[in-house]
């Protein structure tokens, strides 16, 4: 005859059995992988069309989209953006979950890379250098591009590196 977990019928399982059912609390929450994917996506083809209309009013206000959208990121991780709002509500409801959950940092960081390019770029195309506007988004549009089309986020892969060259502090 099979053991049953004790049991109380008025609260449900006992807490050594609830205890035993909860997530782990020390692990970071995971995110889908191909959250951050479908948002390089969706940014790379915002940062072609700065590039397709680079030396006009509207270049420099698009890439303003882009970099609020970084901020976003690098202020509430890859799955607080916009783009991770449309991934949660257009794309993952039609896809299998995912094998793998992913640890946030990595993305959250090359969010905050990525705001530091783009926004380098914006201001200083307020500024009236001419030539950031489209090196800004050019830099931004090949890290975007490697992480939606080949799964290699740029910015994942220096925030690894990072952590392995400064010590933890524990």
């Amino acid at each position: 005859m099979p053991e049953h977990p004790p049991h109380d019928a008025a609260t449900g399982p006992t807490p050594v059995v609830a205890a035993h059912l909860a997530p782990a609390a020390a692990e970071p929450a995971g995110i889908d992988p191909r959250g951050p994917r479908f948002g390089a996506g969706v940014t790379a083809v915002f940062l072609a069309v700065v590039l397709l209309l680079v030396g006009t009013f509207w270049a420099l206000w698009l890439l303003l989209v882009v970099v609020l959208s970084f901020a976003l990121g690098a202020a509430r991780g890859s799955q607080g953006t916009w783009q991770g709002a449309l991934f949660r509500t257009l794309v993952r409801p039609r896809l299998a979950p995912p094998n793998d959950l992913e640890d946030p940092r990595p993305p959250r960081f090359a969010q905050l890379v990525g705001l530091i390019i783009t926004g380098l770029g914006f201001v200083l195309g307020l500024a009236g250098v001419g030539a950031a506007v489209p090196v800004a988004a050019a830099l931004a549009l090949v890290a975007a591009v490697l992480n939606a089309v080949f799964d290699f986020c740029l910015g994942c892969e220096l925030y690894v590196v990072l952590r392995r060259v400064r010590p933890s502090a524990a």
